[in-house]
């Protein structure tokens, strides 16, 4: 739509409608600061992509101060795909467990992503914490070491099957009721859970095993069992294991 086309449309709203398109206009002129922490990656090798996130935001808080959720991260993360000419799976249409997105990129290569976001309290700078990577009830049923290792050996074989990495955004707040004032956008490595595969029924003993996922010696995250909730957490993913695409900063904010 050109802008003779889209100056017709606006000729034909209702007063209420001009209110309304004023506003996100409005919001639009308050953009977020776009900083690009990693050149060249798939992400930011398109700046179309990143102002098109970082209008999505700005959009986004023209009638909130909550941060973008889950729902809303993942319609914004597809809509900027589509917009720079990627192809994304339809919402929902995924027959395998785990991959919330699979986007092909302009080079033709197959992403298979799980999306999460965050905008808990005191976010670190150094590590990422996943408070919900996927459910495991069958935990409940696991009372043997041997029992736990087949069975998480078994469900991380099938996540790194299905998952290429996990893209998650990171909302930080001053204080609880503050617009965010800055947005992460990370990609965690699906690698990074390879190393408990060599894991073996020691590690295991624990009803609620804390396993450590070590690379080269150094440890890069930590896999919890979650008995009373019934599920995986991980904790203390180390950023610098990560991919920080970018972030979006809000200028009023030092």
């Amino acid at each position: 739509m050109n802008l003779t086309e889209l100056k017709a449309r606006l000729d034909g709203l209702s007063p209420a409608k001009v209110r309304f398109v004023a506003n996100v206009v409005e919001s639009l002129s308050h953009a977020p600061r776009t900083v690009v922490r990693q050149e060249g990656t798939w992400i930011t090798g398109s700046p179309e992509w990143l102002e098109y996130f970082g209008l999505a935001l700005s959009v986004h808080h023209g009638s909130t101060t909550e941060p973008l959720g889950l729902t809303s991260f993942e319609t914004v993360f597809r809509n900027a795909c589509r917009a720079v000419g990627w192809e994304v799976d339809p919402v929902g249409s995924a027959t395998r467990r785990f991959v919330d997105a699979t986007v092909w990129t302009g080079e033709g290569r197959e992403r298979k992503l799980s999306l999460k976001s965050t905008a808990a309290g005191n976010l670190s700078r150094s590590s990422v914490h996943i408070s919900k990577l996927t459910e495991a009830a069958w935990i409940q049923d696991k009372r043997t070491a041997v029992d736990r290792l087949n069975a998480t050996l078994r469900l991380f074989r099938d996540y790194r099957a299905a998952v290429d990495s996990i893209v998650m955004l990171r909302a930080f707040r001053r204080k609880r009721g503050d617009i965010p004032y800055c947005y992460q956008l990370v990609e965690i490595p699906g690698t990074i859970f390879d190393p408990l595969q060599r894991l073996g029924r020691d590690d295991f003993k624990a009803d609620a095993p804390a396993l450590d996922c070590s690379v080269d010696g150094r440890t890069v995250a930590v896999v919890a069992i979650d008995r009373s909730d019934a599920k995986i957490t991980v904790k203390k993913i180390r950023l610098d294991a990560c991919t920080v695409h970018a972030e979006w900063i809000r200028e009023d904010f030092p």
